[in-house]
């Protein structure tokens, strides 16, 4: 059985290849112990458990002051807590929860079409937001080294050209969103920006699709008790909090 500290193979759908999803993204709930005669059963072999917010790999004041306590507070406790709590309501006795075999899977199973939009919104908001909590750490900023940074750079030629195509796909995103650092089927890394809670993993549904390994929420709630309506000031604010170390892990799951 997987728990929250075990990778999950991603989806086929997007032919990247077997890499790896981050720990977050399904949670099996342990069963008790089986009372005497209890008949034992059939070990599942695909489906989906119900999912549980993950718990944030730091303390809400943690990031100040690039990102003020409350604002963590509400975010993960009320925003993520939500889009929980509804992926799973949106689950029960829908065909997908017997057809998917983890959220990248479910995710890349999605079209544009009605009955999809509460696993859509819901299934993206808590798959985005984990990536979002582990994308940031109190030793962040700075430039990625090693591979990763060679490839960065090597992609957009540096890597102030890279923070400068990020921050305009993030500034530039109108009304609520997310921008992205993602890598396709062909390995390569790109830059794009969805609406709502869509990912690039949404293949059926996004002009993009590939494997996010950077997001960052542009939503009002991500950012307003702070910074108001200066969306550019919290995006540069953001780049000082960026965890490239797990960013760098991202990438390597898919690349190599």
């Amino acid at each position: 059985m997987m728990n929250k500290r075990t990778f999950l193979k991603r989806s086929a759908t997007l032919a990247l290849g077997a890499s790896l999803s981050p720990l977050f993204l399904q949670s099996c709930q342990e069963e008790g112990p089986k009372k005497e005669g209890e008949p034992q059963k059939e070990e599942a072999t695909g489906g989906l458990s119900e999912f549980v917010l993950p718990a944030l790999p730091y303390a809400a004041d943690a990031l100040l002051p690039h990102i003020d306590t409350e604002t963590m507070n509400i975010h993960h406790g009320k925003h993520h807590a939500g889009y929980v709590k509804k992926l799973n309501a949106a689950l029960a006795d829908n065909p997908l929860q017997k057809e998917a075999n983890n959220l990248e899977d479910l995710l890349g199973r999605l079209e544009d079409k009605e009955e999809h939009t509460a696993l859509r919104n819901n299934g993206g908001g808590h798959y985005n937001h984990s990536l979002f909590w582990t994308n940031m750490s109190p030793e962040g900023g700075g430039t990625p080294e090693g591979e990763f940074g060679q490839a960065l750079a090597q992609a957009f030629g540096s890597f102030e050209n890279f923070a400068k195509e990020f921050k305009a796909a993030a500034a530039s995103r109108f009304g609520s969103g997310w921008a992205w650092l993602a890598v396709n089927a062909k390995k390569e890394l790109y830059i794009c920006s969805t609406p709502n809670q869509d990912n690039p993993l949404m293949a059926k549904i996004v002009e993009q699709a590939g494997q996010p390994i950077l997001g960052l929420d542009v939503w009002e709630h991500a950012y307003y008790l702070n910074y108001q309506n200066q969306r550019k000031a919290y995006i540069n604010s953001f780049f000082n909090i960026i965890n490239w170390s797990a960013v760098s892990q991202n990438w390597s799951n898919i690349v190599k």
